[in-house]
């Protein structure tokens, strides 16, 4: 599919392809986090203010994991009660941490008028599948028996993330549907890894290497999986499941420029075959990443401003 990136995306591309970065993939785990968290001081707008931003610990099989709240000045409140967001942040699920999603947390708590509470699950190599997934499953399932002390109408619950929080929200969905968690409201997945086969034709056009490169998706897929077992288990890659019927509302959000537009795009499409709605957005200037680089590329602040308004119809 031909690409032609959007002026602004196509000089942020630029910007990068001139800063003599190293790619992830020549790096540690611990040199490409520290690589990526420096990022967000170029990229990230100014930070919306909030009526309360906190750290959370919730606890888990295998110790706490860390969490942050986020509480808008203004919410849509029932009772008293907020609707949430529950929000996984990408990376590869090695890369990303509450500091690098910190301010898209913000932007979606504002425009969403909900809670929004961040996940830091554990990340690869260091914790491999499925240490992501359980751990993305056990704070959902924490967040919402604990609702009512956090301000939560646990009734207007919804989970949501980009790249590979997109995969992680997907699998919650699904395991929500299917007894191990609460009901779930609502699903955002912002351009989201579902399939790790990686055999849609995005992951082979030449176009779709922009910043999330061809070459770094594998290395991601190696530093987290197991071996290519994992590849068939839901858990890693949701397009897997048997059947998507059942699951709650999604809104979908693709980019043109990346590498997993088009499983992205088939997500969406079997989602609606069956019988689940979709709000599907396709952004064919835009590259992977954009959606947190709302300082440099203004369809950035679109998206979180429509993803806000999705939310707010849920509710």
């Amino acid at each position: 599919m031909p690409v032609v990136l959007d002026p602004d995306a196509a000089a942020v591309y630029k910007a990068f392809q001139e800063a003599g970065r190293p790619a992830y993939e020549t790096l540690t785990a611990a040199e490409a986090r520290a690589y990526y968290l420096q990022a967000r001081f170029v990229s990230n707008p100014e930070p919306p203010e909030l009526a309360r931003v906190a750290p959370l610990s919730i606890p888990a099989p295998h110790g706490a994991i860390p969490a942050r709240i986020y509480v808008p000045k203004q919410s849509h409140l029932k009772d008293g009660l907020a609707p949430a967001l529950v929000f996984f942040h990408g990376g590869g699920w090695v890369i990303g941490d509450l500091d690098s999603h910190d301010v898209v947390c913000r932007q979606l708590a504002v425009a969403g008028a909900l809670i929004v509470i961040a996940i830091d699950y554990r990340l690869a190599p260091e914790h491999k599948f499925p240490a992501a997934t359980d751990d993305a499953i056990a704070a959902t399932k924490w967040i919402a028996a604990h609702a009512r002390e956090l301000g939560i109408d646990a009734a207007r619950l919804s989970i949501g993330g980009d790249s590979a929080g997109g995969n992680l929200a997907a699998v919650v969905a699904l395991a929500a549907r299917d007894g191990d968690g609460p009901e779930i409201a609502g699903q955002v997945l912002i351009y989201p890894a579902v399939d790790f086969a990686m055999m849609h034709g995005s992951h082979s056009e030449p176009e779709t290497s922009v910043l999330l490169t061809h070459s770094v998706i594998r290395w991601f897929r190696d530093h987290y999986l197991n071996g290519t077992a994992d590849i068939h288990d839901w858990r890693a890659s949701p397009a897997r499941a048997e059947s998507l019927a059942g699951l709650p509302p999604a809104y979908v959000l693709t980019a043109g420029a990346d590498p997993l537009r088009d499983e992205g795009d088939d997500y969406a499409a079997r989602l609606k075959q069956a019988g689940v709605g979709v709000t599907y957005r396709h952004f064919p200037g835009q590259f992977h990443g954009f959606f947190t680089m709302g300082k440099l590329l203004q369809q950035a602040n679109v998206a979180v401003s429509e993803i806000g308004a999705w939310l707010k119809a849920l509710g």
